[in-house]
Order: C-alpha cells, then sequence, then structure tokens
C-alpha cells in the first residue's frame, strides 16, 4: 500500500467518526499521527515545502504535540503559482479566497479525492447543526455563484457546498453590468410564498446577506414568513463592524426578515486555506472542532498556545488535503478560548469564540518558504 493510501484510509476513518464526540485525548493521538504521514508526504512531493519543514526547530517525526508540528502562515497561499502537491493534469478546481481590497488573494489548488473530502467533511458538520434532511435552498446572492467552475471564489464554494441539502435552489439577487448587487424581490417573494410551511435552509456571505436583503425589507417592515428558516451565513465581519453593526443586531435583523426566531440563525467560521472545515455556532454561542481537524490559539507575541480564557491567533489544523499542503495554517484571524469538554451543548474538545481579525502585522515565519527556493528549484519551476 502506497504511503497516499495509507493517509486516504486514515482520513476516511476520521471522516465516518461522530464529529464531536470523540475523546479529545484519543482524536489528538489519531491526529498527530496522521498529520505526520501527512507532513513526510508533502516533503517527498514539494521540494520548497521540504526545505521549510526541515528549518522547523523540532523535528516532526519525533513530535508528541500537534502544537509542535512544522505550521504555515496564512500569507503563503498567496503566491502564485500557488502550493501543490499534485501535478497540472491533476487539478480539478482552484478555490480561490475573497481577498480584502488590495490584497492578493490565496488559492488552494484541489484534485478529485481532496474536493470529494471537502465535500463529505463539511457535509458531516453541517448536518450535526441542523441534521440530515434535504429541504429547499435560499441563496442569498446570485445566480452566477451557483455554478460549478474550474476557479471558484469562497462565496460559490460554500454555497455549492451546501447543495446536498437541498431539494431545490433558489437565487435572490441579481448583478447588473457593472457588477452592482440588487434584491430579485419576485424570486424572493415567490419562493416564500412556496416555502411558508417548509423547513428551509438560507446561505449567504454576512455582509451580503445584511446590505443586500436585511436591511431594506427591515426599512420596509416586510418579513417573509418563514419560522422555519434556518439561516446560515459566514465572512463579511469586518465590513459590518466598519458599519456599527453587532453580532446581537445582525442577528436580530434577520430573524425579524425571516419571520423565525433568532436561534436559527447561524453564523460559522470557515476559510479556503482551511478546505472543507467550518466552524459553526451552538446554541450557547461557542465553535468547536470536528473530528478531522484541530484549532490551536497562539499568543501574538510569543506564538506558545494559549489556555481558556486567553485570546490568540487562530491555527486550523486539518487532515483533509493531499492536494496542497494546508495540514497546520496560521492565520490572521483572533479566537477567545473558552474551555476543553465544558460547553453545555455536549460537543467535546476545545470550544472557542472568533475575535476578529489581528492587527496588520507581518507574521513569524512568513519568509521563510520563500528564502528557501534555491536557484536549482526556480529554474526547474518547481510548483
Amino acid at each position: 500500500m502506497s504511503a497516499l493510501e495509507k493517509i486516504e484510509q486514515g482520513i476516511e476513518r476520521l471522516l465516518m467518526q461522530a464529529p464531536y464526540y470523540i475523546d479529545p485525548c484519543q482524536r489528538h493521538d489519531l491526529l498527530l499521527a496522521l498529520l505526520k504521514q501527512e507532513l513526510a508526504y508533502a516533503c517527498d512531493r514539494n521540494p520548497r515545502f521540504r526545505n521549510y519543514v526541515e528549518q522547523w526547530p523540532v523535528d516532526f517525526r519525533v513530535a508528541e504535540q500537534i502544537a509542535d508540528l512544522p505550521y504555515l502562515p496564512v500569507g503563503v497561499f498567496k503566491q502564485n503559482p500557488p502550493l501543490t502537491l499534485i501535478g497540472s493534469e491533476e487539478i480539478k478546481r482552484v478555490l480561490v479566497s475573497s481577498a480584502t481590497t488590495g490584497q492578493s488573494p490565496s488559492r488552494v489548488i484541489l484534485d478529485t479525492a481532496t474536493a470529494k473530502r471537502m465535500a463529505k467533511g463539511l457535509v458531516t458538520i453541517i448536518r450535526d447543526f441542523i441534521g440530515p434532511s434535504r429541504r429547499p435552498y435560499l441563496v442569498v446572492d446570485t445566480p452566477e455563484n451557483l455554478l460549478a467552475r474550474t476557479e471558484m471564489g469562497a462565496r460559490s464554494a460554500a454555497i455549492q457546498g451546501l447543495n446536498s441539502f437541498a431539494t431545490e435552489v433558489v437565487s435572490c439577487l441579481r448583478a447588473s453590468a457593472e457588477g452592482d448587487l440588487s434584491l430579485d424581490r419576485e424570486n424572493l417573494l415567490s419562493a416564500a410564498a412556496r416555502w411558508k410551511f417548509a423547513e428551509v435552509l438560507v446561505y449567504g456571505f454576512t455582509f451580503v446577506i445584511w446590505t443586500q436583503l436585511v436591511r431594506s425589507l427591515l426599512r420596509e417592515g416586510l418579513t417573509l414568513a418563514l419560522p422555519q428558516a434556518r439561516v446560515l451565513h459566514s465572512g463579511g465581519w469586518k465590513r459590518l463592524e466598519q458599519q456599527a453593526v453587532s453580532r446581537q443586531a445582525f442577528s436580530r435583523g434577520v430573524a425579524a426578515v425571516f419571520g423565525c426566531s433568532e436561534d436559527r440563525v447561524l453564523d460559522y467560521y470557515g476559510m479556503v486555506e482551511n478546505v472543507g472545515v467550518v466552524y459553526p455556532d451552538c446554541a450557547y454561542g461557542n465553535k468547536h472542532v470536528p473530528a478531522f481537524a484541530e484549532i490551536i490559539v497562539r499568543d501574538p507575541l510569543t506564538l506558545a498556545p494559549v489556555g481558556a480564557g486567553q485570546r490568540g491567533l487562530i491555527q486550523v489544523c486539518s487532515v483533509l488535503p493531499t492536494s496542497f499542503p494546508g495540514f497546520l495554517v496560521l492565520t490572521e484571524d483572533l479566537a477567545d478560548v473558552q474551555g476543553l469538554d465544558q460547553c453545555p451543548c455536549g460537543r467535546r474538545g476545545l470550544s472557542f469564540r472568533f475575535a476578529g481579525r489581528a492587527p496588520k502585522a507581518e507574521l513569524r515565519g512568513c519568509g521563510n518558504i520563500e528564502d528557501t527556493r534555491y536557484p536549482q528549484e526556480r529554474k526547474a519551476g518547481v510548483a
């Protein structure tokens, strides 16, 4: 059996677990062993990545904690060509992040196997929060973002990731020739009338839901009368906070427009570099980590892991990708650690709350992978 086949078997075993109820110590040991295999595989597949790993202060082969394994700063995924572990002929899709204006987006490379795991991981997580049944799906976005493409943005990827829960899909925005968004009232009101008594799944980017749908309908005092709607949203908090829209105000506004209770409005944290893993809020406002992933929160100055009651930079860990080295990634986002195995919802492991973006600063190690490109690799075009 090849190294990749062994890795794939290990990933499938974790995907088959109940996502939030495995003993944290057992999960740590399973993840640590699998991440070591994936790091060794990635080193064999990409000389640039191997050079980076070889400079790490702890040999990953003898590390006893996931926190000691070599992680990449998220900025590495903004480089062109993207970091990859596969040949160009194996590329199925390129996912592109929604970059802040003026910044380069991240790009991650998916092959067929990683794309399938991404979909399976996302469904496993969301199913634990909303149940497995299929239902009408309202997308607060344009029809163009419903289409699968070879290169997809974060919004399209998030929208399509929920398709397996849908009996039918309706989008309720349209774009002008200049790219300006507006509400497609006919589509929205027609769908709301048909689905009045149905369990409805709604998804959109946080900023888009607020600016294109909720704000205008609130002004008109219009409700869609969908008490069974389950509204999932992600991304865009920075721009809303600049408009002085708090999380509480957002949830109240969404609930008022859809005619549902606030506890049916579900925020989740996710990013294209952490493909297939999202972190929804539980009923108590905490985010949890599934069996095939881990979160480490690090002190912004020392990068040492922090404990309950402390804030730090989020490091995401996932065993799902084998087409790019996205196993261990230090983000530019902050989280508050809530505790370990202490959430009243019953989900086990670390619980945390998203606390926004870190103040702009150069993270340690960001340039290392660039600095270790040797001349012969440049000539050879190592990807």
